[in-house]
């Protein structure tokens, strides 16, 4: 998770410096900057009444270019981000979506229980035709789009009982707005009653039902006092403006942001008295002036703050956020991190879709059962301190010429998400190439692995976690079913790929039992070779033909277990005690006891644990036990050389090189028998 982490970090960081190059060729090749003031006298009729559209302004009334370009001032400083924005949005032909409802509940639901918007209706009545042409009601849905209002179309042929109720026997055009200025309360419906169905004069009305939902303020005396007094909004934006009334994306805003930002119209018009606005620092108009606890912020100094909806409605979500907007951004972050492993994985195509989904179901499983216990800490009543903490540092930490940065490139981006994916893509593939490129050079296999070597192993493995249990060396029962009941040993049989792929877990080879081989001496090496001088070249041609013999028993005993374990199972195997008697331990344990009779060289049979068999020679590399090596037995009581076996177990082949007994699989501990006395009978 830490890795993707990292990728995501790194993307965005190439994100930063991108827009940063974007930014310097726009001012190579036409040598102005997003945030380089525009005068309007330079601009043509056309884009001056693109401008006021986008501040939501009415211009209907205005057909010469002075008066328009006065408007223009009035409603605030153009940028150059703004204006390429404005003629992009003209340009771009999108067909707004509008929503028909079903009944009254479909209407419920979407109008009057939504209480942070403002819907625009149609409503047609039985038998009527609607009261705005089709042509007309598009330009409509268009224009209002562009401020958050949404629309929609009510057939009463759909629903004639709740027209009836409602009241609404012709056809006509319902807004809804909400009534009071407090989160989530009640939302009024307002009825066009005026005579001309013209998309001008409807968005007049619009606008003016929204700007009626502001606080307006028309004397430097009503200023000074509210602007002194303290009550629940923690945050308030002012508009200082030579308007009859502010434009349509302010109070749009008012309605999206009711509950956490309070918006205040300040009508300078008819003011002859200025003094206290220079008192509290606001020396031009219009001006836009965000008042937190913490100070007073300019809007519209820093990079991205343009006079637009969408600039505006970035700028406060970030400085007042809702959770929803913390779960959003959340969703988006942890979804983008998730993706990273569609590049971070190698080899198959399939295996990396298969693990994708296996990433984003975990991520956003625990995204979502830990936003829960979240949700319920901010719930408390003695955390409004906390809460109130948080916001003030997100109130610092995004006035910063820094956040606004970021909320410029997000709006960027956002506006163009074919350059966001293209950029998202090409950061993957470069991952996806350096961690080729890594495993390739740590010789790993699965980076040349193809679909179907994929799909087989995919399918080894879930057949054989379904066909076989988890092996545990620590609480294996002694006794094996497949003693009792031979049928299910016949099952087995009936799948052999199943049975050549078990799924065994090696956590118990670190529970293996491992000592060092030890030897008792009495005599010096100088006095044995004196005193058997003779026995010493039979002694070596017996234990050359003893160590021949053992190397041809030892290779067949690799291939198959030994004769009594083949005839009597494998409980009957034992290398000192039992009857049936493996060649090379015994065969061994004589060579060595003849040695040691000559040289009075006994192995300290103390230090080995008490369920192992005494042997002194590895079958896996038919070598003697020298003094000194450490060694590892099994649960069958068979002991090799710890690298020996170790390798043999790394191999895939969890038995016993010598009984075939599962190495995992405890047995019943072997005793061994007591030596019987040399003194004769009294």
């Amino acid at each position: 998770m830490w890795v993707k982490l990292c990728c995501l970090l790194l993307y965005f960081l190439a994100l930063f410096v991108l827009a940063r190059v974007f930014e310097a060729v726009a001012w190579y090749e036409s040598g102005f900057l997003a945030t380089q003031l525009v005068d309007p006298v330079a601009l043509s009729f056309r884009k001056l009444r693109t401008i006021l559209e986008c501040r939501g302004l009415g211009h209907s009334g205005l057909p010469e270019k002075k008066d328009v370009r006065e408007l223009v001032e009035k409603s605030g400083d153009l940028m150059e981000g703004e204006l390429y924005s404005a003629l992009k949005e003209e340009e771009a032909s999108e067909s707004v979506s509008s929503t028909n409802f079903s009944g009254e509940m479909h209407f419920y639901e979407l109008v009057e229980d939504t209480k942070d918007g403002i819907w625009l209706v149609q409503v047609i009545a039985n038998d009527r035709s609607p009261l705005v042409g089709k042509v007309h009601w598009e330009k409509m849905v268009k224009k209002v789009s562009r401020f958050g209002i949404r629309t929609g179309t009510f057939n009463c042929s759909s629903d004639p009982r709740y027209c009836k109720r409602r009241g609404w026997l012709k056809s006509t055009l319902i807004m809804s707005v909400p009534q009071t200025s407090t989160s989530k309360g009640k939302v009024m419906l307002k009825e066009y009653n005026g005579r001309k169905i013209e998309v001008e004069h409807i968005f007049k009305w619009i606008t003016a039902h929204a700007a009626s939902r502001i606080k307006t303020i028309y004397n430097s005396e009503h200023l000074k006092e509210e602007w002194n007094k303290s009550d629940q909004y923690r945050v308030k934006i002012y508009l200082f403006a030579n308007l009859d009334q502010p434009p349509a994306f302010f109070s749009a805003l008012s309605v999206k942001f009711t509950g956490r930002v309070e918006f205040i119209f300040v009508n300078v018009e008819n003011w002859d008295n200025k003094s206290y606005m220079a008192e509290i620092g606001i020396y031009k108009t219009p001006s836009y002036i965000l008042r937190t606890p913490e100070g007073i912020y300019r809007y519209g100094n820093n990079t991205g703050e343009f006079i637009s909806l969408r600039a505006m409605d970035s700028f406060l979500r970030s400085l007042q956020p809702e959770v929803n907007d913390l779960f959003v951004l959340s969703l988006v972050l942890v979804n983008l991190m998730a993706w990273m492993d569609l590049f971070i994985t190698q080899g198959a195509t399939i295996k990396r879709f298969v693990v994708l989904i296996s990433t984003l179901g975990t991520y956003n499983s625990l995204l979502i059962i830990s936003w829960l216990p979240v949700l319920g800490f901010l719930q408390l009543p003695y955390l409004d301190s906390f809460y109130e903490y948080s916001l003030k540092l997100f109130r610092y930490s995004n006035t910063t010429t820094l956040a606004s940065w970021v909320r410029a490139d997000w709006m960027f981006y956002s506006s163009h998400p074919a350059l966001f994916l293209s950029t998202y893509l090409g950061h993957g593939l470069l991952i996806d190439y350096f961690e080729k490129k890594r495993r390739r050079n740590n010789n790993t296999d699965e980076v040349n692995a193809n679909n179907l070597e994929w799909l087989s192993s995919l399918w080894d493995w879930y057949t054989s976690y379904l066909f076989h249990p988890i092996a545990s060396f620590q609480h294996f029962p002694f006794d094996s079913d497949w003693d009792e009941d031979p049928d299910l040993f016949l099952e087995r049989l009936a799948f052999p790929d199943l049975w050549l792929h078990p799924l065994i877990p090696t956590d118990y080879i670190k529970n293996l039992p491992m000592w060092r081989f030890q030897c008792l001496s009495t005599h010096s090496d100088e006095e044995t070779l004196e005193t058997f001088p003779d026995s010493e070249s039979d002694s070596d041609s017996e234990n050359k033909e003893v160590f021949s013999s053992d190397r041809e028993v030892s290779e067949d005993d690799e291939l198959s277990p030994c004769h009594g374990c083949s005839e009597g199972g494998v409980d009957a195997c034992s290398c000192a005690s039992h009857s049936c008697h493996h060649e090379p331990c015994e065969r061994k344990a004589r060579s060595y006891s003849s040695y040691s009779s000559a040289g009075d060289l006994e192995p300290d049979w103390s230090a080995w644990p008490s369920d192992m068999l005494h042997c002194t020679e590895c079958v896996v590399c038919l070598e003697n036990f020298a003094k000194g090596c450490l060694l590892m037995g099994l649960p069958c009581g068979h002991v090799f050389h710890q690298n020996c076996i170790m390798k043999w177990l790394a191999g895939g082949r969890h038995c016993c090189p010598v009984c075939r007994w599962a190495s995992y699989k405890k047995k019943q501990p072997y005793t061994h028998p007591q030596p019987l006395s040399s003194e004769p009978p009294s």
